[in-house]
């Protein structure tokens, strides 16, 4: 039989002699750890202090407090509501008794004078539930670790390729507010991170034929309510220092459920150095306008 030595148990009993006849009886078949109470008082205390109570055996008959008073007690209070109660009594034997302490709390109860395999069988049944609890507690524990080990490095891996690319990505609100950035767009615009979060998209970028700072959120707006991406363009962001850098840029839309955009996603890339074919004209446009080399 299965000695159940990493378990505790409490019983509670007003006669010294009945805590003695419990305790004794259990040690023959079990190697539980056992707390004795005298009292309904003294009961609460070792279960409010006492921690690992798995569970509880109440005599129901105790003078000042008594046992649906005990478990009442000990059912009201987080750290204890959730441990097992056994009642014992010689006295109540009715229906009546048997609905009250189960409304009390007890999952269990037992006659005196006590049977000495049944309570045993009893404390072996509720252990063995206890033990399937606890087995079944770390399964889930170790499932939820392994879990969020992989989306701990799944987003580490997501961090890591937006750090790294090449290309500048800005996150902005549909208002056109940045909400993040990675590292190449504070490269590129020569800000830090906390500087551009929270800061008007206009204020570091301009389209080649609107120079209007946030003129153009509105057509962005309506065009990615109809297509949900806009097709890469040309424009400018706009430095620290008022420098321009010539960039290609592309503006998707994010959007929750009913279609609400949520977040428009913007990627920028450096076109510092690239000679446009389609524009004999640039050199004379850009003389005005000082561009980081």
């Amino acid at each position: 039989m299965t000695r159940y030595s990493d378990f505790k148990l409490l019983i509670v009993d007003d006669h010294e002699a009945n805590l003695y006849a419990l305790r004794t009886l259990i040690q023959k078949h079990m190697d539980v750890d056992i707390l004795e109470a005298a009292s309904g008082h003294s009961a609460l205390d070792i279960a409010l202090s006492e921690p690992g109570i798995d569970l509880i055996i109440l005599d129901v008959q105790m003078p000042e407090m008594d046992g649906f008073q005990t478990a009442s007690m000990l059912k009201i209070r987080n750290k204890t509501r959730d441990i097992p109660i056994i009642f014992l009594t010689a006295a109540f034997k009715t229906h009546e008794f048997q609905q009250k302490g189960y409304a009390v709390g007890a999952v269990d109860y037992l006659l005196k004078p006590i049977d000495d395999n049944l309570l045993i069988n009893k404390i072996s049944t509720y252990f063995r539930l206890i033990e399937k609890e606890r087995r079944l507690n770390q399964v889930l524990e170790e499932q939820v670790a392994k879990r969020t080990e992989e989306l701990r490095q799944a987003k580490q891996y997501l961090e890591n390729i937006i750090y790294t690319m090449g290309e500048a990505l800005l996150v902005l609100t549909p208002q056109g507010t940045i909400r993040s950035v990675n590292h190449a767009a504070c490269q590129m615009l020569d800000y830090r991170e906390q500087d551009l979060i929270g800061m008007p998209i206009g204020d570091v970028f301009e389209e080649e034929e609107d120079h209007e700072a946030g003129a153009f959120m509105g057509t962005w707006l309506e065009a990615l309510i109809r297509s949900g991406v806009l097709k890469s363009i040309g424009a400018r962001f706009i430095t620290k220092d008022q420098l321009r850098v010539p960039i290609q840029f592309t503006r998707t839309a994010m959007t929750d459920r009913d279609g609400k955009i949520t977040d428009i996603i913007c990627i920028a890339k450096d076109m510092s150095g690239y000679v446009r074919a389609d524009r004999p004209d640039t050199m004379e446009d850009d003389k005005a306008i000082p561009e980081r080399n």
